[in-house]
């Protein structure tokens, strides 16, 4: 007979196990999502991965609670030089993706 120990235990380890999944396909979302905003910017998306900085409960649109996850990340513009980026994913999907702006752009302070 398996009693509340054996039961607690076993929920744990699937909690446990999901939280996992779920943190390494946000990951690859996160690394997705760089490497195309990399491309389009004619950036090279450095170390080609990005760096949990955070995870913690809020609200989506419809007021139901998720994870958010806040990634950050280095690029380069022109191989010489790095640079820090940020992401946000949200229950999965990207709400939020920072670069840092061009010093040597005018109309990036506009």
């Amino acid at each position: 007979m398996i009693g509340l120990p054996e039961i607690a235990a076993i929920l744990a380890c699937v909690l446990a196990g999901w939280l996992v999944w779920d943190t390494m396909k946000a990951r690859e979302t996160a690394n997705d999502a760089m490497r195309a905003a990399c491309e389009r910017s004619g950036y090279l998306f450095l170390d080609d991965t990005v760096s949990l900085v955070s995870v913690r409960p809020m609200r989506d649109e419809e007021g139901r609670v998720r994870l958010a996850r806040v990634y950050t990340f280095q690029y380069s513009d022109t191989g010489h030089n790095r640079r820090n980026g940020s992401i946000t994913l949200l229950a999965g999907a990207v709400t939020a993706l920072t670069l840092a702006p061009d010093p040597s752009r005018t109309d990036a302070l506009s």
